[in-house]
C-alpha cells in the first residue's frame, strides 16, 4: 500500500503546471509576420498591436506564478530581416518550493540580418522559492540582440528578503555557431546572507543584466552619458562584439528606472509600452 507521503507527493505532482510556447517570425514584403505557433497548457504569446515593420509579442502565464516542480519551455526563431520585440504582461512570480525547483528553459534563434529584444519584466523569488533557469542563444553574424533580466530576491514591499531558497541561472550566447558567453550563477541556502556580501550585492534586493549584441565602446560611452540618472550601481563594459551592463539596486523601482534608461539607449525604438505603465 502506498504511504500517505507518496500519495501526497503524486497529487502535488499532478498539480504542477506545464507551459511551453513555440513559434518562428519572418520577414513578408518587409514587413515581419508571426509564421508557425504552438501553444501548450499555462504558457500563451498575444501579438497584440501591428506595427510599421516590426512585431511585438507578449507572454501570459495562466497559472499566475511559477511554483516549485512547474516546467515553462519556450522556443523563438527569428528569421533574416525580421523584427522582434517581447515582453510579458506582468512580473513573474516565483513562490515557495516545498521540492523540486521551478524548470526555466528559454531558447533564442536569430538569423542574418534579424534583431530581436527579449525584455521581460522582473521575476520575483519569494522566500524558499527554488528556481533553475537556462537561456540559450544562437546568433547569426549579422544578427542584433537587446536582452535584459531582473531579479528581484523577495518582496519588498510585504517586507520580505529571500532568506532561503536556491537559483541556478545558466546563459550561453553562440554567435556565428561559436560560443563567445557562458555563465552559470548559483545560489543556495541563506541567499539573504550571500548577497549582503560586498563582493556579491552588497545587500541589494534586485539585479539585473542587460545584453547588447552588437555591442562596442562607443555604445558603452553613449550610455554612460545619462550615468548621472542611475539610482542604484550601473557597470559596464563590451568585449567580443558585444556589450553588457549589469545593475545592482536596494529596491526594483530604482533597478527599473536605471534599465529604462539603458535600453532606451541601447534600443533605438521605443520600449514595450508595458515597460512605461
Amino acid at each position: 500500500m502506498p504511504s500517505e507521503q507518496s500519495g501526497a507527493s503524486a497529487v502535488f505532482d499532478a498539480n504542477r503546471a506545464r507551459g511551453a510556447v513555440a513559434f518562428e517570425v519572418c520577414l513578408q514584403d518587409g514587413v515581419t509576420r508571426r509564421g508557425a505557433l504552438h501553444e501548450a497548457g499555462s504558457l500563451r504569446v498575444r501579438f497584440p498591436s501591428p506595427e510599421d515593420a516590426g512585431l511585438s509579442a507578449v507572454f501570459v502565464n495562466t497559472a499566475g506564478g511559477i511554483a516549485g516542480g512547474d516546467r515553462f519551455d519556450v522556443e523563438i526563431a527569428v528569421g533574416a530581416g525580421a523584427r522582434l520585440t517581447l515582453t510579458t504582461a506582468a512580473a513573474e512570480k516565483v513562490y515557495r518550493a516545498l521540492g523540486a525547483p521551478a524548470e526555466l528553459n528559454i531558447t533564442l534563434k536569430v538569423a542574418d540580418d534579424a534583431a530581436l529584444a527579449w525584455l521581460p519584466q522582473e521575476t520575483i523569488l519569494f522566500d524558499h522559492a527554488r528556481l533553475s533557469r537556462r537561456i540559450d542563444i544562437d546568433l547569426a553574424e549579422g544578427a542584433s540582440l537587446l536582452l535584459c533580466e531582473i531579479l528581484v530576491f523577495g518582496r519588498a514591499a510585504m517586507g520580505e528578503r529571500l532568506r532561503q531558497g536556491s537559483l541556478v541561472d545558466r546563459w550561453r550566447l553562440k554567435r556565428g555557431g561559436r560560443l563567445v558567453f557562458a555563465e552559470t550563477v548559483r545560489l543556495e541556502g541563506d541567499i539573504g546572507a550571500q548577497l549582503d556580501r560586498p563582493a556579491i550585492a552588497a545587500g541589494a534586493g534586485a539585479v539585473a543584466t542587460a545584453l547588447m549584441v552588437p555591442g562596442d565602446e562607443a555604445l558603452v560611452e553613449r550610455i554612460r552619458e545619462v550615468s548621472d540618472s542611475f539610482g542604484g550601481e550601473v557597470g559596464l563594459s563590451a568585449w567580443n562584439g558585444f556589450a553588457m551592463a549589469r545593475f545592482c539596486a536596494q529596491d526594483v523601482a530604482r533597478l527599473r528606472a536605471d534599465m529604462v534608461a539603458v535600453l532606451g539607449r541601447a534600443a533605438g525604438r521605443p520600449l514595450p509600452r508595458l515597460w512605461l505603465n
